[in-house]
């Protein structure tokens, strides 16, 4: 057990035994009912896959028939096989967001049951944040919950990693004046001496120092506000299942300005929803954890969810970056629950503001999920808690495939004449028999790439108006519409920008440089034209490689959005990072949640409090 720090206001121990898991054997909680199988979820999961698996089996049969003209070679035969590994995790979301859009159309039979009271810990790890909007969203979450508690009890826990001297004052004046503020509620604060383990070793301390005080644990993110509703529906839903070890909400995005942030956040609040009911429909018990906005059973975890440390590439003990989907695993494998409830509505994050901030944060993640694929093999895990490890990972190794089968059809070319391959080694015979691109085949290929993209958000936002959500919370028809097509053409304008910075991420992750860790941005901060260059170096250099392709004949125009994305990648990054103001609205933007608008007052008087300026 480690040792307790100093600078701590904190209740009398309640220590609770936390042991690391052996990753090589598997392991059953005895305190875990016995597990009934979920029909529904299998038969969900049936109907969500096999839809997915026959279009990648058809799309194969097609490419392969039209390589097959002139005889299919080794060549054609693995462009096909990296045509159905890219299409299949396509074809994927895409019959996901149609069973949830079919799902959002029936009405959720109400969870009945006795509910057991729960004294439930809302734990807010931090590391160098603002303090004012740390403890500005706890406050609000607080005061929300003592104004109808029920029947849980709830305690909260500012768990602070924080190393520099002045912030952690500034934390210690605002926990200060919350206590001043707000008396009769249960609020601590705790800054760890040193942060061994990052977020993993300080969740783990305080499991193992107070965690056995506690029947659930709410874990929050820095950015984390939750309403009332949402923490007490929680509360009800792992009081009513004896056997759920964890249950995820469903995080939506608010308090967006930007461009690239606006987007993300309306991306989320019309298409995500019809995503998310259809990944609770086919998860079902075996869903997955997202690091915050979840409770846990504490007792469950402290006995099953222990991480060790794994052997990385270059050897040694290395930290596991992603805990929360390996967590997940290791509750599921020792027989308790992991469900989500996407219909809870209530529970809210914030996104970075712009391009660069996004990708910093996305390299971090790129390692941790790629990591995963060296504990497929781990014992004991559930064949879902393994795909959603493999899904992760897949999710980045998507970006450099693409980035291949991009590559592959500019040098094609636009005929045999106007080939890259055939201009470098017309007599080669041991060049590969690359079929010909004629202009019906690559309209063929955009339309049915772009349809593809394109379809789960009309699905999603059709299904999303059609169980209930009325236009005037869009902002009414034409706002909607117009909404719906600005962030249809950021998406495209910034994929191709995503797609090359998430492969250097991942070429980054497989040679092993250490990563940076440096707090996630909240504010965003506008960067220099020098710094943007830099930053988008190879997209710029790539762009105007294009650019020389398409003025000589050899590059089709087919790829003009990709080159247009791509040369101008420095302007959009510039532009991401640009202030707006009513552009994509969102429910939670046009209604704004009681909570939220009570944390904005909170922030503002605790930054008045600290004395700090809102620019800093």
């Amino acid at each position: 057990m480690t040792a307790v720090p100093q600078n701590a206001s904190m209740p009398p121990h309640a220590p609770l035994a936390h042991p690391r898991q052996d990753l090589a054997r598997g392991f059953r909680d005895d305190a875990a009912p016995d597990h009934r199988t979920d029909h529904s979820a299998l038969i969900w999961r049936a109907a969500t896959f096999l839809p997915a698996f026959g279009a990648t089996v058809a799309l194969l049969w097609g490419f392969l028939a039209w390589f097959a003209t002139d005889g299919t070679t080794w060549a054609e035969g693995l462009l096909a096989a990296l045509i159905g590994l890219g299409f299949f995790w396509i074809a994927l979301t895409f019959v996901t967001v149609l069973a949830g859009s079919g799902a959002l159309l029936r009405n959720a039979a109400p969870e009945d049951g006795p509910v057991r009271p729960l004294d439930v810990a809302l734990l807010v790890p931090v590391h160098e944040e603002a303090p004012w909007d740390v403890f500005g969203n706890a406050a609000a979450m607080l005061e929300r919950l003592a104004r109808a508690p029920g029947h849980h009890r709830w305690s909260l826990y500012i768990l602070s990693d924080t190393r520099n001297p002045d912030r952690a004052a500034q934390e210690e004046a605002a926990y200060d004046a919350l206590r001043a503020r707000l008396p009769d509620a249960d609020i601590w604060y705790r800054r760890r001496a040193q942060n061994t383990d990052r977020k993993v070793g300080n969740l783990s301390q305080w499991v193992e120092h107070w965690g056995g005080g506690h029947d659930a644990m709410l874990v929050l993110d820095a950015d984390s506000l939750m309403s009332a509703g949402a923490i007490r529906a929680l509360a009800d839903a792992m009081g009513r299942d004896p056997g759920a070890g964890l249950i995820q909400s469903f995080p939506q995005l608010i308090g967006a300005r930007t461009l690239f942030a606006r987007s993300q956040q309306f991306a989320n609040a019309v298409y995500g929803v019809a995503l998310a009911e259809g990944l609770a429909r086919w998860t079902g018990r075996e869903g997955n954890y997202w690091g915050h906005n979840a409770i846990i059973r504490t007792r469950a975890f402290a006995s099953s969810a222990g991480l060790p440390r794994v052997r990385g590439l270059r050897g040694g003990d290395n930290l596991i970056l992603s805990h929360d989907f390996i967590e997940a695993g290791l509750l599921r494998r020792a027989g308790w629950g992991v469900r989500f409830l996407p219909r809870l509505r209530g529970s809210y994050e914030e996104t970075p503001p712009t391009l660069i901030d996004h990708v910093l944060r996305d390299r971090r993640w790129c390692k941790g999920n790629l990591q995963h694929l060296g504990l497929l093999g781990t014992r004991g895990f559930h064949a879902l808690s393994r795909f959603h490890l493999f899904h992760g990972a897949v999710g980045y190794l998507l970006s450099p495939l693409w980035f291949l089968l991009l590559t592959i059809w500019a040098v094609i070319g636009v005929s045999e004449d106007k080939s890259v391959i055939n201009y470098f080694s017309p007599d080669n015979p041991l060049q590969p028999n690359w079929p010909e691109m004629s202009p019906v085949n690559h309209i063929w290929l955009m339309v049915t790439l772009y349809a593809l993209l394109l379809a789960p958000k009309l699905i999603g936002a059709a299904a999303l108006l059609a169980s209930g959500v009325s236009l005037a919370k869009l902002g009414g028809g034409l706002r909607f519409a117009t909404s719906l097509a600005v962030e249809i053409l950021v998406s495209i304008a910034y994929a191709p920008v995503l797609m090359v910075q998430q492969t250097l991420a991942v070429a980054s992750a497989l040679s092993g440089r250490p990563l940076d860790w440096t707090p996630q941005a909240r504010d965003g901060q506008r960067q220099s034209w020098l710094t943007l260059f830099r930053f988008h170096a190879l997209e710029t250099v790539l762009g105007l490689t294009l650019v020389l392709g398409m003025t000589t004949g050899f590059v089709s125009l087919w790829l003009l959005p990709v080159m247009v994305s791509l040369l101008f990648a420095a302007p959009l990054s510039w532009l991401s990072g640009v202030r707006l103001h009513g552009a994509m609205a969102t429910p939670q933007e046009v209604r704004a949640p009681l909570v939220a608008k009570r944390a904005a007052t909170w922030r503002a008087e605790l930054r008045d409090r600290l004395g700090v300026t809102p620019a800093e």
